[in-house]
């Protein structure tokens, strides 16, 4: 019978160790995300993949808030982030850096993410929205592709923090062979 774990056991980065990290270049972009519950697991999913940083948009709020840190349990100490009012010429500025930019949300022409293939020569930028209006469609409309991830069941949508982790973890893997 296995063994749980000790904490002391995981093996965890130190704060210092993780921002001296290699991080896979992917930075995950917050469109006005009106739960602080939901940024916070975003921030602890953001460390828990390697990714470079997160853009929090408009309402999103920014830590510290308490009810962030609820949930990222100290993932914005280690995570890098930035605010920008606007998410548009956030879009715009990843641009320009070279980021790939892909809109996670249900709209016409999506790839579904079981389909959607990670050039691994490429930067990327995942934008998750708001949690009943999804991504702003001059958002989607700046993207360079949008991605959904399938659903069978009898809901339309998952919540933005737990789609989040699952597409992350695939572009992690991509980027990391499963390691």
């Amino acid at each position: 019978m296995p063994r749980k774990l000790k904490n002391e056991e995981l093996g965890r980065k130190t704060v210092e160790e993780f921002k001296k990290a290699p991080k896979i270049p992917l930075v995950l972009v917050l469109d006005n995300i009106r739960s602080q519950n939901n940024t916070g697991s975003v921030f602890r999913t953001a460390d828990a993949f390697l990714a470079e940083k997160i853009i929090l948009c408009g309402i999103t709020a920014v830590p510290p808030h308490p009810e962030i840190h609820k949930t990222a349990l100290g993932a914005t100490e280690s995570v890098t982030w930035e605010y920008r009012e606007d998410t548009a010429s956030a879009i715009q500025e990843l641009r320009k850096e070279g980021y790939t930019i892909i809109s996670v949300e249900q709209a016409e022409n999506n790839i579904p993410l079981n389909q959607f293939k990670v050039d691994t020569n490429r930067k990327y930028a995942l934008v998750f929205g708001h949690e009943i209006h999804g991504v702003r469609q001059d958002v989607v409309d700046l993207s360079d592709a949008v991605i959904a991830v399938p659903q069978y069941g009898t809901k339309h949508s998952l919540n933005v923090a737990v789609c989040a982790g699952i597409v992350v973890w695939e572009f992690f893997t991509a980027f990391t062979n499963g390691k």
